[in-house]
């Protein structure tokens, strides 16, 4: 059952209290921080100005945009968004008068990506490439430098003149303004380099240039890193001499910028405690007048309060949970913050979707950034729908049928709902999926749906239902291996769904996915060993700038000793867990790098015996190989649990298949949940 009751009488006195900005009140403490979703380079102004309304009606006290370039040379890629062009300004234009319809207020993020530019016109200010772009930039020249301070300066103006209420200056994350603060980016001999007086000469001008041109009643927040997490990065003493500069440069407030995004530490991803850095953004918030806004892995009104009443900050930044729910805030404001659908910082939908170029959206919340595209009208015929399986397909089918006002029951063979995700919880790092199953229950409770556990209908069950919503997932998909029957052989899901007795020696056959996540549990012993957030720096080698330089320790990850010897394997040739999220990807597989756990690809099997999985190698010379195991786990894809349908559907045409039932090839949660909101939506 939902235990909500102990939250629902839950009040954010801190969150929810207004706060003047310069010459801007706003409602509460709450803001919508930056985050680029796409819309930007669509061309459809209407989805965006949408997209960003349904918040402002959801009660945020500030949004900021995502990031508009100031010039061709500092788009993060060619045609990036800018606001230059007639029809940028006409759009940019409908997006502040939408927001300022539901008495929301909005700036627009100015972002200059420096050597981040993935194009051949990137500058930065020395010829020094990016280890993540394939392009080395001009070094910019002192009129090159006149000119970008000039841009910001322009855009500002126009940023006033569409209706936004102010800008952010992308100070951080290793973006242009950030390249002129370090050595390690800036080798300048000249007065933009040498000292840090002068390297911060750059970022300081570049404000001064947008208050004067923008006007003193104009809010402008300055973006600054407090932690590089890269080597030769800012001190603490640089830190602050900057934002007290900052704040003397005539800047309203401080936005806490952390980690630059070719750093190897996680600093958003699911695996990162929650408020970890928290304890850095007190630091600043006691050493200056300005207001400071404190961002990263915050997803809670709880978590947001408790920074807030302890003096962490004056302001919380959110970004994605505002994707996950648009009505985050009036949801925490009615006392239903129980009902908040979690960000639960997968990053599939969001910011994988921004490195493929892709419209972003959210796997909890399918209409995020399709608003215009996506809606759960209510139905004029109610009917009634069977729903079976109550997975991640199956739920979010049942949820938005019974929003739109049909009666739902909802079928789960086993004694709880969650499918999948059961399993992905068990992850160390993937706590946050206990609180997606504890939501989908809440939901549940709240809705109407009938919902029936431990009951595996047959056709004749099902016979008076309207219509019928197949969602019964998938079975693990055995290969074609000899000896894949013996004893210390075992399925993900055995493994995951149980507690089977697992030896010392693991051979683990496949690694997509479910392989990293079987690599992951079976190394920690299924117990997260970085769930504090001073267990997770000392793991990944977080210090203090004031101690180490960048924040970065020198004596590298200390990660826990992995519990087993575990050897991941692939028939696929080259590095296994090239396929994993984009943004994500490099975190697992340096995870698993730092517990020793043995990654290989090019595999063929030949046989599994008592002495572990016999292979031959086939990438050069081909070499045959005995990988010691006591336990061997197979992690080798997933088969279409369709039988119920199969007997369906040449009676019923009214008979629907979603989510992995239908498809298991390319199954994940995005796709799943999507699934399930489209028939849902449709029916």
């Amino acid at each position: 059952m939902c235990d909500h009751e102990s939250q629902v009488m839950t009040s954010y006195p801190h969150l929810l209290e207004p706060l003047s900005l310069g010459a801007i009140d706003l409602r509460n403490r709450a803001v919508m921080g930056s985050m680029h979703t796409g819309l930007e380079e669509t061309g459809e102004w209407d989805r965006m100005a949408a997209f960003y309304a349904e918040r402002a009606h959801g009660g945020v006290g500030l949004i900021v945009t995502g990031g508009i370039a100031p010039n061709r040379e500092g788009a993060v890629f060619p045609g990036a968004a800018g606001l230059a062009s007639a029809e940028e300004i006409a759009g940019h234009r409908r997006v502040t008068q939408a927001v300022h319809h539901h008495d929301g207020r909005i700036v627009m993020q100015i972002l200059h990506a420096g050597r981040y530019g993935y194009g051949r016109d990137c500058v930065a200010p020395s010829a020094i490439r990016s280890p993540i772009s394939p392009f080395t930039p001009k070094c910019l020249d002192e009129a090159g430098i006149h000119k970008q301070i000039e841009d910001f300066a322009d855009t500002a103006v126009r940023a006033r003149e569409v209706g936004y209420d102010g800008v952010e200056i992308m100070g951080s994350e290793g973006y242009l303004l950030n390249q002129f603060l370090v050595r390690r980016t800036n080798r300048r001999r000249d007065h933009w380099g040498g000292r840090y007086e002068n390297r911060m000469r750059f970022p300081l001008a570049v404000l001064r240039a947008v208050r004067a041109a923008a006007g003193e009643d104009f809010l402008i927040i300055f973006r600054l890193s407090l932690i590089d997490l890269v080597p030769d990065g800012s001190n603490w003493d640089e830190c602050l001499m900057l934002a007290r500069a900052v704040e003397a440069a005539g800047a309203d407030v401080i936005n806490t910028g952390i980690g630059w995004h070719e750093a190897r530490i996680p600093t958003i991803a699911t695996s990162v405690p929650r408020g970890a850095f928290g304890w850095i953004t007190r630091k600043l918030k006691a050493a200056i007048d300005l207001p400071v806004m404190a961002s990263n892995r915050i997803n809670t009104p709880e978590l947001a309060e408790a920074m807030l009443r302890d003096g962490c900050a004056d302001l919380i930044s959110m970004a994605r949970p505002f994707l996950a729910d648009a009505e985050f805030v009036a949801k925490a404001a009615q006392r239903r913050s129980a009902f908040i659908t979690p960000c639960i910082a997968c990053n599939q939908a969001c910011l994988d979707h921004t490195f493929e170029r892709k419209v972003s959206s959210c796997i909890v919340n399918p209409r995020a950034c399709h608003e215009l595209e996506i809606t759960y009208r209510p139905t004029t015929t109610a009917k009634s729908i069977a729903v079976v399986g109550a997975g991640p397909a199956g739920l979010s089918a049942s949820l938005i049928a019974a929003q739109r006002g049909h009666q739902v029951t909802l079928f789960e063979r086993s004694d709880q709902i969650g499918g999948q995700f059961n399993m992905a919880r068990r992850i160390p790092g993937k706590e946050e999926f206990h609180e997606l199953v504890r939501w989908y229950q809440c939901m549940l409770d709240d809705s109407g749906v009938q919902c029936r556990l431990n009951c595996q209908p047959e056709p004749a069950d099902l016979t008076t239902f309207d219509e019928i919503v197949i969602a019964t997932g998938v079975t693990p998909r055995l290969p074609d291996i000899d000896g894949r029957e013996a004893r210390h052989v075992l399925t993900y899901a055995e493994l995951l769904g149980g507690d089977a007795e697992i030896g010392e020696r693991v051979v683990i056959i496949g690694a997509g996915g479910i392989g990293f996540d079987v690599a992951e549990f079976l190394a920690s012993g299924g117990i997260n060993h970085a769930a504090s957030i001073e267990a997770w720096r000392r793991e990944w080698g977080v210090s203090d700038p004031a101690i180490h330089r960048g924040g970065i320790n020198p004596a590298g990850p200390q990660p826990s000793p992995a519990a087993r010897q575990i050897t991941l394997v692939q028939r696929k040739p080259g590095r296994p867990g090239k396929a994993l999220g984009k943004t994500t990807g490099w975190i697992h597989r340096s995870s698993l790098a730092m517990k020793q756990v043995q990654m290989l690809g090019g595999a063929a099997y030949d046989r599994i015996d008592q002495d572990g999985v016999h292979v031959t190698f086939t990438e050069g010379e081909p070499r045959r190989q005995l990988l010691a195991a006591d336990s061997v786990i197979l992690c080798t894809g997933q088969e279409s649990e369709r039988s119920l349908y199969d007997r369906l559907h040449d009676r019923r045409a009214s008979v629907h298949l979603i989510g992995g039932a239908c498809e298991a090839a390319n199954l994940d949660a995005k796709s799943a949940v999507a699934d399930g909101a489209r028939i849902a939506a449709r029916l």
